[in-house]
């Protein structure tokens, strides 16, 4: 539902936003692009054809998880109606804190266009930030699976969820959700199969890209050119 599909050849050049040069564990581009050519030559027209550019690193990991639940099943258009009405209850803000979150009654948040069940996983994403379940201090030092846990741990947060804020937020480099549809799509277009990847077997194919399967990720959301929002 995060992505819009179409059958446009890998014909021309086009930009994806991607991380920095180089983060804070070390990880470079350029590097990475290297070690996946070396890999698996089969993938090197993918390289070729695409060009990456910065994915700025997010700080604020309650603004990232809440905006992911605003926009989960929306169009972008319609997210971000109902994202800025939600920016707006909190007068003079650029965003509220968990606290403020936290406080404010179920019907409010439903005034503002989020549905039942969302009104509800917002709540829930502050109160983990405010007590206990998320250890944001200490996030960047935890291993991949870790933040997957802590963050699953919270009614709302599912492993989808989870997997895009390591790679939009934290630009965590080995991340590649085989469930995602928008990858499977991709998968299933540049190596020309009559289906849909099993995820077994795009597992299988995805281990001697790592540890930079990240930008296989993103490669394969743009073979789709669909929209992404995160």
């Amino acid at each position: 539902n995060m992505v819009i599909m179409t059958n446009r050849p890998l014909t021309k050049k086009v930009i994806i936003r991607f991380m920095s040069v180089k983060n804070k564990n070390g990880f470079e581009v350029s590097e990475a692009l290297q070690f996946l050519k070396n890999v698996d030559k089969e993938i090197i027209p993918l390289f070729e054809q695409l060009t990456l550019t910065k994915l700025s690193r997010e700080y604020d990991y309650f603004h990232s998880l809440t905006r992911a639940i605003i926009y989960q099943q929306l169009s972008g258009k319609a997210a971000k109606t109902i994202s800025d009405r939600f920016i707006a209850l909190y007068h003079g803000k650029d965003y509220p804190s968990p606290k403020d979150v936290f406080d404010t009654e179920h019907e409010i948040l439903r005034s503002v266009g989020l549905s039942n069940a969302k009104s509800h996983y917002v709540k829930n994403i502050a109160q983990a930030f405010m007590g206990c379940a998320i250890d944001a201090e200490n996030i960047d030092n935890l291993e991949d699976e870790k933040i997957i846990q802590q963050l699953t741990s919270i009614k709302g947060v599912g492993p989808w969820t989870a997997e895009m804020f390591l790679i939009f937020t934290l630009n965590r480099p080995d991340v590649f959700p085989l469930g995602d549809l928008g990858v499977q799509k991709g998968f299933q277009q540049f190596f020309k199969l009559p289906d849909l990847p099993k995820p077994n077997e795009m597992e299988k194919r995805a281990e001697k890209w790592r540890p930079f399967r990240t930008i296989m990720s993103l490669y394969f959301w743009k073979v789709v050119d669909g929209p992404f929002e995160w």
